[in-house]
């Protein structure tokens, strides 16, 4: 069974700590062909998407869940999104020449790093640590460490070799526990034996052996896997919701400056394109099709 765009839970038995794998391809090359992206925006879009989908399997929200690092720098803008069913997507913003920037805090400059769950049902949650840490590994720390308090060390690795980029992540947790009877010294064993994971395993070796090369004189338990594939969340009815709230007076008068309206999605490059009669249909026979291009 392939172990790229799969990401892996498995629990290290009579501890307190948890853990998840992930590692993408294909679902990371379709981000990338979607724009042409500087190599270190790329990497860094890798990070994020690996990110998001742990953070998805870690919070088992029931909905969407966003990553946005937003800064002053020449990329203003890293976005990626997970839900439930394993669907990710991402975005950059940049201008201009980036240059060779090393690490996250390079390529954003001052900034913040967002996270926000928005649940199908209940209130939605965002949370927010600035971008002092140089990593996005580190900063995501830094988020567990006052948001949730629960111990938390991430890892992350990209290889970008033109068709067939590769993004993976790891991820250690420490649970609140009251039973005596487990290993105190867990975390601190598990997170120092994760400091010797190398690049290339975490990018190519299989899960079951990555993490008997770690954990082998653990009993670490592996839970199902879930597979992970690129799906924008677009659809024509979000782009007919969106034109309804402008108003049917408004519409009329870009169609009448314009000729048509089009609306094109940011990350997946679909173009949605409404004339006079869309824009007539849409506000007196909501049922009808939008022409869309893609």
């Amino acid at each position: 069974m392939s172990q790229f765009d799969f990401i892996q839970r498995f629990l290290i038995e009579n501890s307190p700590v948890r853990g998840e794998v992930v590692r993408l391809h294909d679902s990371f090359q379709e981000v990338l062909n979607k724009h042409d992206y500087p190599a270190p925006i790329q990497k860094q879009l890798g990070e994020m998407l690996a990110a998001v989908a742990l953070l998805t399997a870690t919070v088992k929200i029931d909905g969407i869940l966003s990553l946005q690092a937003r800064g002053a720098g020449d990329c203003s803008l890293l976005m990626a999104e997970s839900n439930p069913g394993g669907d990710l997507r991402a975005i950059a913003r940049w201008e201009g020449d980036i240059g060779e920037p090393e690490n996250l805090q390079q390529l954003m400059g001052n900034g913040q790093l967002v996270i926000t769950m928005e649940p199908k049902n209940g209130k939605r949650y965002q949370g927010i640590v600035s971008l002092e840490g140089e990593t996005l590994a580190h900063c995501l720390e830094q988020y567990f460490a006052q948001s949730e308090q629960l111990p938390s060390r991430l890892w992350f690795s990209t290889d970008l070799e033109g068709d067939k980029s590769i993004a993976a992540g790891f991820m250690l947790q420490a649970l609140p526990s009251e039973n005596s009877e487990q290993d105190i010294d867990a975390w601190e064993r598990a997170v120092s034996l994760a400091e010797t994971l190398k690049d290339e395993e975490l990018n190519s070796l299989d899960f079951e052996n990555l993490l008997h090369r770690l954990y082998h004189q653990e009993e670490v338990r592996i839970f199902e896997g879930s597979p992970l594939q690129f799906n924008c969340t677009c659809s024509e009815e979000r782009v007919k919701n969106a034109l309804i709230s402008v108003g049917q007076e408004e519409l009329n008068q870009v169609i009448a400056e314009r000729g048509d309206i089009e609306s094109q999605c940011q990350f997946c490059n679909t173009l949605y394109r409404f004339n006079a009669a869309d824009i007539d249909n849409l506000f007196n026979d909501p049922g009808a099709p939008a022409p869309v291009i893609h």
